[in-house]
């Protein structure tokens, strides 16, 4: 079992950086693949970045890429997502959440935080 809180969200004019940390629970954190999604209202949840157990891949959505970088140090059972030259259209709630494999299909995801909100003002 792995619990997950996310924190860091909040509202920054466009242009500008905001990092989100995700910090887990139990010992078996640093075997699970971690991802973060976002979900804006009417649309569907996608993977943003996600990053194997060990750091040893990631992978973007092409939307974020150059833009967003994902960590993780898994001495501190946390995850971060450091975002860069913020755009209107990152505006969403954002989740951190768990897999046993690198994986960006959000039903393979075992568990969830609560998500955090961005806000990205023009």
């Amino acid at each position: 079992q792995v619990q997950l809180i996310e924190s860091g969200g909040g509202l920054v004019q466009a242009g500008g950086s905001l990092r989100l940390s995700c910090a887990g629970s139990g010992s078996t954190f640093s075997r699970y693949a971690m991802g973060w999604f976002r979900q804006a209202p009417g649309k569907e949840r996608e993977c943003v970045a996600a990053i194997a157990w060990n750091s040893a891949r990631t992978t973007y959505a092409e939307s974020v890429k150059g833009r967003f970088t994902i960590a993780r140090v898994n001495a501190k059972n946390t995850v971060y997502l450091q975002m860069n030259s913020l755009k209107p259209e990152d505006t969403a709630v954002y989740y951190c959440a768990a897999a046993r494999s690198l994986v960006v299909d959000s039903k393979e995801y075992d568990y969830w935080g609560q998500g955090t909100q961005v806000t990205v003002s023009s």
